[in-house]
């Protein structure tokens, strides 16, 4: 008995794991490197939520066609990999259908794991037929450049192609036990693939044996290769969407985070007994020395992990690009955008620090290089792209630290916004009239 196959399916197996885990560790360093925040509060409302948005995929369902589709790839996705667990199991010990000893319990589940590649095959094609002949907008945006393009095809074509070889795989298993080919016992239900074995009739039990065992290397191999293409696509989301919708949101939408810096200098300016120009008690370090922080964001690194963690699962779908009002109106704006933008930047700074071990300035940052402040400013804050995204991304949250960093550190923001500020601060009103005269539209009248 040869050994070959099992230690080339050991050896791939192994590097799929170690390539793997490389840029799993290499996503966490690069989520890490944003702001710490604190998100462990609400554990039972967090776990709630996770369930019903991200399991039970309670979002996705507002758009019924897609989101009945996505639900049959997500159950398709969920319930296949069982057998992939008794694929893994057959390469490393050289068995086969090992987990056929349970009987009737095999027949159903083989029954039901080829009626869900059905649906997941018609699904996939239906969703490239709407992506591509029926070119539905939000897929055909400016930002939605060759490659976001083609990753998506890219993925859906890997889908058609696994599902494929795992009929084929399933079909010609089936026509040699009813050879009663030698390793080939009865084991399962067909009720799909039965309908194939017209493509293999006349063919040598050693012809099928070769489609059977070549189909099942092509299946499991490309497997492995999707699980490690997943980190360069925005299917990772397939991993990150759980987290992403526990550490979401739980304020109310309108509810905006205020600087805590900020929040200081304003509690002591209205602290009677405060003195700003107090020293430093003993052994306190000079506060002329401290570094300020910095507000707001200017770069990837300026914002929180969450949002880092949200700019990785961003699953370009675009539904929060084609409810923004801006966007619609022809303003420059697509939340959708701002996240790309934000993953990309960050994916520049990862491989900076691959390439020299700690990151090297290379005088680029995430406003302007990648975000336009005509994109921050042409927002209306309205919430409807965080409404709109079926597993709790907040673009809005970005927009508001870059206008923040914009406002507090470069003083740059629209004139009509510098005069409504200088208004308030010098009438308590955004309009430019003396508080004295706030009353002398009443003696029009």
């Amino acid at each position: 008995m040869s050994y070959l196959p099992q230690i080339l399916f050991i050896i791939s197996l192994g590097f799929s794991i170690w390539f793997f885990s490389r840029n799993v560790n290499r996503l966490r360093r690069n989520i890490l490197l944003g702001k710490d925040i604190d998100k462990t509060d609400h554990k039972s409302k967090r776990l709630k939520k996770m369930i019903r948005v991200a399991l039970g995929q309670s979002k996705m369902v507002t758009r019924p066609i897609a989101g009945f589709l996505h639900v049959l790839v997500y159950v398709g996705f969920v319930i296949i990999n069982i057998e992939v667990l008794e694929i893994i199991i057959d390469g490393i010990l050289g068995t086969h259908r090992i987990f056929s000893f349970i009987g009737p319990v095999y027949d159903v589940l083989i029954g039901s794991f080829e009626v869900l590649a059905l649906l997941v095959l018609i699904s996939v094609i239906l969703f490239w037929t709407r992506r591509n002949i029926s070119k539905i907008k939000r897929f055909w945006s400016k930002e939605m450049t060759s490659w976001p393009k083609n990753d998506a095809n890219n993925i859906l074509y890997f889908e058609v192609v696994l599902m494929v070889l795992f009929l084929t795989m399933n079909a010609t298993d089936y026509q040699l036990q009813l050879n009663n080919a030698e390793h080939y016992s009865q084991a399962g239900a067909f009720p799909i693939s039965q309908y194939l074995l017209p493509l293999f009739e006349g063919f040598s039990n050693a012809t099928l044996i070769t489609i059977e065992r070549s189909a099942w290397w092509l299946h499991i191999l490309g497997i492995f290769f999707f699980l490690n293409y997943l980190y360069y696509s925005k299917h990772l989301h397939i991993l990150l969407a759980f987290p992403n919708v526990y550490y979401s949101r739980l304020k109310p939408k309108g509810q905006f985070s205020h600087n805590e810096t900020v929040a200081s200098e304003v509690k002591m300016m209205m602290d009677p007994n405060a003195d700003p120009y107090a020293a430093p008690a003993e052994g306190d370090s000079d506060a002329s020395e401290e570094i300020p922080e910095k507000f707001g964001a200017s770069d990837a690194t300026d914002l929180n992990w969450f949002q880092l963690l949200s700019a990785y699962t961003c699953t370009e779908c675009g539904r929060c690009t084609s409810e923004c009002p801006a966007n619609q109106t022809g303003k420059k704006l697509s939340p959708r955008k701002i996240m790309m933008d934000t993953r990309d930047r960050l994916e520049e700074i990862g491989e900076n620090i691959n390439k020299n071990g700690e990151f090297k300035s290379d005088e680029k940052q995430l406003l302007d290089d990648y975000i336009s402040r005509e994109e921050l400013w042409a927002c209306t804050t309205c919430n409807a792209c965080v409404e709109a995204c079926p597993i709790g991304i907040d673009p809005l949250s970005i927009i508001m630290d870059m206008r923040q960093y914009l406002v507090m550190e470069e003083s740059a923001a629209p004139a009509e916004l510098n005069n409504a500020m200088t208004n308030i601060e010098n009438n308590a009103a955004p309009w430019p009239y003396n508080q004295q005269d706030r009353l002398n539209w009443v003696q029009d009248n």
